[in-house]
């Protein structure tokens, strides 16, 4: 099976599968792990895919050149943000001066990307969504958009942003975001935890990943936990078991970033608790565009230390580590298992105090 990146490692990115002049890429995914499958009767040889690739080729990293913290400084925007708002800001300001912001949605029980111009429209890309993303077709309508003259932000992964600066080129309207990203799981393995509600990815009009540093699945047709217990998809996603096996070989987690602009949050932030409870985001600027999307943004920025920043954040010095639990969690899987049944055989005390905490309130709630 001849692959476009080494075997396992790829990110999902999708631009391979963009550029393939003959459709002769397609990208498999195992749950544990995605590839990137060259048919080879289709495939002429021409190399494109293996240029575009951003784990074959990634683009120049670069130290950052100006750090800050803080938060949007309207309220709506800070208070409707998974952290400080800084991202939402940041859009609001781009397609105010004329440009267009490219970013994750989701849509028809599909986490895509899609293009906006409409600042009204914008709320859609709000929220973290801890779950690989499909960029796939999205190459050729920046590359459009940027053919015509217009100005886009992508706002996105690492691995995603790098694949796009690798399609695209040098273009002086490209404007990328990428995000601090501890890993992501493939959807798959959403769809298999949804399938113990007996519901379904298609199903759901909403999903809520994280309110501000509460992290647990919301939704509201579905009760997936009482409030004192984490459900288990977000737990397997916190201690990293899920995630896709590139991400613990992720060479994006690093301080040095490839990005106009990093965005994340300002854990261990000195600031006050008022502050944290509301959201505090952090930026590393590694460019000037960079510099201008801050700059253009109505954001409240702080000084902040790098290095604590840096030491707070772990995906800004290291890929996360691989649990001893993952392969046996792949396998249960893989075998149709439920998915509440493999988290008490790979993590049964965990999975006896999440019971014990669950019955205690329920019965405290009940009378």
């Amino acid at each position: 099976m001849k692959t476009v990146c080494k075997m396992n490692q790829c990110a999902g990115c999708m631009a391979c599968v963009d550029i393939c002049p003959r459709d002769a890429i397609r990208v498999e995914d195992s749950l544990s792990e995605y590839n990137a499958i060259i048919e080879e009767d289709k495939c002429i040889k021409c190399n494109l895919c293996h240029k575009v690739c951003q784990e074959c080729n990634s683009p120049i990293f670069r130290s950052p050149i100006l750090w800050r913290q803080g938060w949007a400084k309207e309220e709506n925007i800070r208070c409707s943000s998974s952290s400080g708002g800084f991202a939402a800001a940041i859009e609001k300001a781009f397609v105010k001066q004329g440009g267009i912001v490219c970013s994750c949605v989701f849509e028809k029980g599909l986490f895509k990307f899609s293009c906006e111009e409409k600042e009204e429209n914008l709320s859609k890309f709000s929220g973290s969504k801890y779950v690989k993303s499909n960029p796939e077709g999205i190459y050729k309508k920046i590359l459009c958009l940027l053919k015509a003259g217009r100005k886009v932000l992508f706002v996105g992964l690492p691995c995603q942003a790098a694949a796009v600066k690798n399609y695209i080129g040098d273009y002086q309207n490209l404007y990328t975001v990428d995000l601090i990203c501890h890993g992501t799981p493939s959807p798959k393995v959403l769809e298999l935890f949804l399938q113990d509600y007996d519901s379904c990815l298609g199903e759901l009009e909403s999903l809520d990943f994280r309110t501000k540093d509460n992290f647990g699945l919301k939704n509201k047709k579905i009760k997936f936990t009482v409030p004192i217990v984490r459900d288990h998809y977000t737990m397997t996603f916190l201690n990293a078991t899920i995630y896709t096996d590139n991400c613990y070989q992720c060479k994006y987690a690093r301080e040095e970033r490839i990005s106009d602009l990093t965005l994340g949050d300002s854990w261990g932030s000195d600031l006050p608790e008022e502050q944290k409870k509301k959201g505090i985001s952090l930026a590393l600027c590694q460019t000037e565009k960079g510099q201008e999307l801050l700059q253009q943004a109505n954001l409240n920025l702080v000084g902040v230390d790098l290095k604590k920043a840096v030491q707070n954040n772990c995906q800004l010095n290291s890929p996360s580590n691989k649990p001893c639990q993952r392969k046996k969690f792949f396998n249960m899987l893989k075998k149709g298992k439920k998915f509440h049944w493999i988290i008490f055989r790979c993590y049964p005390v965990r999975y006896i105090k999440d019971l014990v905490k669950t019955f205690l309130y329920r019965l405290k709630n009940t009378y």
